[in-house]
C-alpha cells in the first residue's frame, strides 16, 4: 500500500504569530529555513503556531531555535504536539548545558619565539627541496628532447618582449629626471658636461640592471606566482603529478629559463633607454650631440656595461625562482592566490637588493 502524500512545510501570519505547517523536516526545510529565520522581528515576542504541523524532527526543532536565537528570547509554542514541546525543550537544554570554549590564551614569549622558529625552519625547507627539484629538473632538461621549447619561448615573449615598452619608458624617464637633477648642483662649478659621465656610469654599472630586476620582479614575478598558485588551488599540479609528469620541468624550468635568458635584454634596454632620456636634456642644455657621446665613451668602459650585465643572470634567476616557489608553496582558500603574488614580489626585491650588495662588494675586490 502506497504511503500518503504528506504537505511541504508553509510559512504564514496569524494574528502576530508565525504559521509553520506541513512536515517540519531536512527536504522540506531547505527552502523555507532563510524565510522563517527572517520573519522573526529582533527583541519582538515571538509566537510560532504548530497546529498545522503534521511532522516536527531535528531539523525542524533546530528551525525553531534559530528563530528564538534571532528574536532573543524562547518562543511561545502554540498547538504543538507533546511530542513537539518534549523535542524542543531537550534542545533547549543541551544548547544551555552547552559551555562556552575556553578562551585560548596568548603564547609566551618563549613559545612564540619558537613557533617563529619552527615555520622559518619549514620555509627554509621547503625552499631548499624547491632548489633540488629545480636543479633535478635542468639535468633533465639538457637533453634537447626534454626542454619544452615552444613553453620556454612563450615564456620568454612574455618576459622579455612584452616588458621592452615598459623597460624602454621607465628607463627613458629616469636618464631624464637624473640627468636634470644632476645638472642643478654641476652648474654650480660649471661641470655641466660631466652629466652624461655621471648618469652614463651610474646606470651602466649599477641603475641599470636594479631597476631592470625589480621591474621583472613586479611584473613577471608576480605573474609567475599567481599562475602556478591558481594553477596548485585548481589541482592541476596535483593531476600532473598522478599522471606521471614532472611539474617542476613543465612549469618552473621554462619560465626560469625564459628569465634567465631575457634579463640582459632587458638590462641592455634600459641603458639605451636612460642614455636617451639623459641625452635630451644635455640637448636642451644646449650641448651637441659629438660633445656628449665623446664624454660617454671616454669616461665608460666594457668593464661599466659587462659589470652590469654580470649580475643579470643571477637577478633573473633568483626573481624566476622566488615567483615559482611562492606559486607552488601556495595554499588554499579565496586570499592564497594574492598572497602567493605578494610573496613573490616582496621576495624578489629583497633578493635583488641582497644580491646587489653581494655583487657590488666583489667588483670592489675585484677593482672594477
Amino acid at each position: 500500500m502506497a504511503a500518503a502524500p504528506t504537505a511541504d512545510a508553509a510559512l504564514t501570519r496569524r494574528d502576530g504569530a508565525i504559521v509553520l505547517s506541513g512536515r517540519l523536516d531536512a527536504r522540506s526545510l531547505a527552502t523555507l529555513w532563510e524565510e522563517a529565520v527572517a520573519a522573526v522581528t529582533p527583541g519582538a515576542p515571538l509566537t510560532i503556531d504548530l497546529s498545522g504541523c503534521s511532522y516536527c524532527d531535528l531539523s525542524g526543532t533546530a528551525l525553531l531555535l534559530a528563530m528564538e536565537e534571532r528574536a532573543g528570547s524562547p518562543a511561545r509554542l502554540v498547538g504543538a504536539d507533546p511530542r513537539t514541546v518534549r523535542l524542543v525543550e531537550r534542545a533547549r537544554e543541551a544548547g544551555a548545558a552547552r559551555p562556552p570554549p575556553p578562551p585560548r590564551p596568548a603564547p609566551s614569549l618563549p613559545v612564540a619565539l619558537g613557533e617563529a622558529v619552527v615555520r622559518r625552519l619549514d620555509d627554509l625547507g621547503l625552499r631548499i627541496a624547491f632548489l633540488g627539484q629545480t636543479a633535478a629538473a635542468a639535468l633533465t632538461a639538457m637533453r634537447p628532447r626534454s626542454l619544452r621549447l615552444a613553453d620556454t619561448l612563450h615564456q620568454a615573449e612574455e618576459v622579455g618582449s612584452r616588458a621592452l615598452p615598459l623597460v624602454c619608458m621607465i628607463g627613458f624617464l629616469f636618464g631624464l629626471i637624473l640627468a636634470f637633477q644632476s645638472s642643478i648642483p654641476l652648474r654650480q662649478f660649471g661641470a655641466d658636461i660631466f652629466v652624461a659621465n655621471l648618469v652614463a656610469i651610474s646606470v651602466f654599472r649599477e641603475l641599470g640592471p636594479l631597476l631592470s630586476a625589480v621591474i621583472l620582479a613586479a611584473r613577471s614575478g608576480s605573474a609567475f606566482a599567481a599562475e602556478i598558485g591558481t594553477m596548485k588551488v585548481n589541482e592541476e599540479i596535483d593531476a600532473l603529478t598522478t599522471m606521471g609528469l614532472d611539474p617542476f620541468r613543465f612549469l618552473v624550468l621554462p619560465r626560469l629559463l625564459a628569465a634567465v635568458v631575457m634579463m640582459p635584454v632587458l638590462i641592455v634596454a634600459m641603458n639605451l633607454a636612460a642614455i636617451a632620456g639623459m641625452s635630451s636634456v644635455m640637448l636642451s642644455l644646449g650641448f651637441p650631440w659629438a660633445a656628449i657621446s665623446s664624454q660617454v665613451v671616454t669616461w665608460t668602459g666594457p668593464s661599466d656595461v659587462f659589470g652590469g650585465l654580470a649580475s643579470s643572470d643571477a637577478f633573473g634567476a633568483a626573481v624566476a625562482g622566488i615567483g615559482c616557489a611562492r606559486g607552488m608553496a601556495t595554499g588554499v582558500g579565496p586570499r592564497a592566490v594574492g598572497e602567493a603574488a605578494t610573496a613573490a614580489v616582496v621576495g624578489g626585491i629583497v633578493a635583488i637588493i641582497v644580491l646587489d650588495g653581494i655583487f657590488a662588494a666583489l667588483f670592489y675586490l675585484m677593482g672594477w
